[in-house]
């Protein structure tokens, strides 16, 4: 399948950071057949690795809900570099993995010129209040793809989702809603979002495929924490020209050909 210029669009998965332990040699067997003929595009959360770093980070202070009910951790500068630390030995973690299995594969900070976060919410819940807080976090607005020069078959670029905004601070930024974007600059048909759950749930029933309509009706209804960032950028996704997002805690393989997980597009039918 070819991309912009005639080029092999490439693969984008986006690594849950709570289920990274959690895939397995085939998984990562899987991951590299499909790195073998497409470019990989690997955009990793952090949230697990982050609270086994420190203990202030599993407390229910370290994230902010904000006066629309999303969440966000709580990112200061010192958040920033823990956040680096972090992504740097996971990073290093998966570029063995796709080594040992004949791709090569960079780590690359969305803050490093690849990635433009517009302006953060500035008004949080605290104590039962709505208080103006500094929250260094920001959504993605713009995209250079250029950032990404060695995109090839047989080679992966790892992001880590971190961002610089109009005053060039770095930036947190959530981790599926940049992938979306990184999907939609790099003209991706598929946004594979790996996480911890099998398939996407509405009134505890299980829906293997699903219109943006209905799962952003759903987002605003039901949806809750982590599923409703992915809802969100499934629906970011479709509108920068993905023709399919697809969530679950298969293989790529298995969740691109529809035998488990959830798919997400524009009729609610795969393309």
């Amino acid at each position: 399948m070819s991309g912009p210029a005639g080029k092999t669009a490439p693969v984008v998965v986006k690594l849950g950071g709570s289920c990274l332990d959690d895939l397995d040699g085939t998984w990562w067997d899987d991951l590299a057949r499909h790195g073998r003929d497409r470019p990989l595009v690997l955009v990793h959360g952090w949230s697990k690795p982050l609270r086994n770093l420190d203990a202030r980070y599993r407390e229910p202070s370290a994230v902010l809900r904000d006066r629309y009910g999303n969440q966000s951790r709580w990112t200061t500068p010192e958040v920033i570099e823990d956040i680096k630390t972090v992504s740097e030995a996971l990073g290093q973690d998966v570029i063995r993995r796709l080594a040992d299995r004949g791709i090569t594969a960079e780590r690359i900070l969305g803050s490093d010129g690849l990635a433009g976060a517009g302006e953060g919410e500035r008004w949080w819940w605290r104590e039962r209040q709505l208080v103006e807080m500094e929250n260094l976090v920001g959504p993605i607005t713009s995209v250079d793809p250029g950032a990404l020069k060695n995109l090839a078959p047989g080679h992966a670029c790892l992001v880590t989702p971190l961002a610089r905004n109009a005053a060039g601070q770095e930036v947190n930024t959530d981790a599926d809603r940049a992938a979306a974007a990184l999907a939609g600059a790099v003209g991706a048909p598929d946004l594979v979002l790996v996480t911890d759950v099998a398939h996407l749930l509405i009134d505890d029933e299980p829906v293997r495929a699903v219109t943006a309509e209905q799962a952003a009706a759903f987002r605003d209804r039901g949806a809750t924490g982590g599923m409703r960032k992915k809802l969100r950028a499934a629906d970011e996704a479709l509108a920068a020209g993905v023709r399919r997002v697809v969530l679950g805690s298969a293989p790529v393989t298995d969740l691109l050909e529809g035998r488990t997980g959830t798919a997400i597009t524009r009729n609610g039918e795969a393309p």
